[in-house]
């Protein structure tokens, strides 16, 4: 696995630990950011043919 793929799964995976964090505390405005981390992250994924499971 390249450099790339691997920054992007291990940032998706910490992005959806997180999100999940927001949603068990109730902080809508850091899931909000989060959703839009991992949509900028599966973006930039695909653009490179990266595959990328749904969610971590």
């Amino acid at each position: 696995m390249g450099e790339l793929s691997t920054t992007i799964h291990q940032r998706l995976n910490d992005a959806y630990e997180s999100l999940q964090a927001a949603h068990d505390t109730g902080d809508d405005l850091l899931a909000e950011a989060q959703r839009a981390e991992i949509d900028d992250l599966r973006r930039t994924a695909a653009s490179h043919g990266i595959d990328v499971p749904r969610c971590a």
